[in-house]
């Protein structure tokens, strides 16, 4: 029995799936009788708690500050610091996204306390805590490490390495929490996005990504259209991305997004150590390469040994008609 936060990061006053599946973890290393609190910052925060309420979550702390709206490092850091304060947590969870792994870092250096980085198992040992196994030696090997005694114990868990579990009919509490004020040296004045937005590779189930199998970057289309078919964000090697084929954000890597999606399809991608390094846990990974010694095909739970040119229109076919019959 645990007192667990969580931090929920939210866009666009929606929460991020990555931190839904923070509360599920949570609510399981809490255990019976144990509570979990959730901080959400910013307008709007106590809308959250519908949704960390089902994913598990008995409190959200609501800090309704418009100066929440767009993420400063300082501030989210010594908010969340204060949060461990008030809710008097012996373990801190946050999502390992772009934002989490920032303001984990320096939340966990105010509190003088130690930090597990980018879990995919995480466990609460008897006698307190916390355990996390996390992949090193660029995705080669795992190791286990731990946080025995330092309170509170925190850690950023990878984006899609756990489930989000539901607890029908639950509701959390909404508590109104007021973080000290902290001037920052930087701020954000305004945020644009792109007029479309694109699935992000760092938290879609299912990836397909394409290689300088592709030859040409007109046919990054083959990808897209079979991305499109499964319900999944486009991703891309290294070498696609450098040579300005796609965007850097679609980059799956060592040196891009490290991603751990339900499914995983590599095309036209030899598998060089840097790019395994960001995908190989993927739960299930197909690849297909027309050459039969690629790399990729050492990691891959299906391989597909053929010409993407051939094979993609005829996968993406396939699957579209079994969509339309169910």
């Amino acid at each position: 029995m645990a007192t667990v936060l969580v931090l929920l990061e939210r866009r666009g006053g929606e929460l991020k799936r990555p931190s839904l599946q923070a509360v599920s973890v949570a609510r399981r290393l809490a255990g019976d009788g144990g509570r979990v609190d959730a901080l959400a910052l910013g307008d709007g925060a106590a809308g959250a708690a519908a949704a960390a309420g089902e994913a598990g979550a008995d409190r959200v702390l609501a800090a309704a500050d418009p100066g929440f709206d767009a993420y400063a490092p300082e501030t989210y850091a010594a908010a969340l610091a204060d949060a461990v304060r008030e809710s008097g947590c012996e373990i801190v969870l946050v999502a390992g996204t772009a934002m989490g792994r920032d303001v984990a870092a320096r939340a966990a250096a105010r509190l003088t306390t130690g930090l597990l980085s980018d879990l995919v198992e995480v466990e609460r040992p008897a006698a307190g805590g916390l355990r996390g196994r996390r992949p090193v030696y660029s995705g080669k090997a795992f190791a286990w490490e731990a946080v025995p005694e330092a309170r509170p114990a925190m850690a950023t868990l990878r984006p899609n390495a756990f489930a989000v579990v539901p607890v029908p009919g639950k509701a959390a509490e909404v508590v109104p929490f007021s973080p000290s004020a902290v001037t920052a040296r930087v701020a954000a004045t305004r945020i644009e996005t792109p007029p479309r937005q694109e699935l992000d590779v760092a938290e879609a189930s299912v990836i397909v990504s394409g290689g300088r199998g592709l030859k040409a970057p007109e046919h990054f289309s083959l990808v897209r259209d079979l991305a499109q078919a499964l319900g999944g964000a486009v991703g891309a090697s290294r070498a696609v991305v450098d040579a300005g084929w796609i965007p850097h954000a679609h980059q799956v890597g060592q040196t891009g997004k490290v991603v751990s999606p339900s499914l995983y399809v590599a095309c036209g991608i030899s598998g060089a150590i840097q790019h395994l390094a960001g995908m190989s846990s993927s739960k299930v990974i197909v690849a297909i390469n027309k050459d039969a010694d690629a790399p990729i095909f050492k990691v891959a739970t299906y391989g597909i040994v053929g010409d993407v040119f051939e094979v993609l229109p005829k996968l993406t076919a396939e699957i579209a008609k079994i969509k339309a019959e169910s």
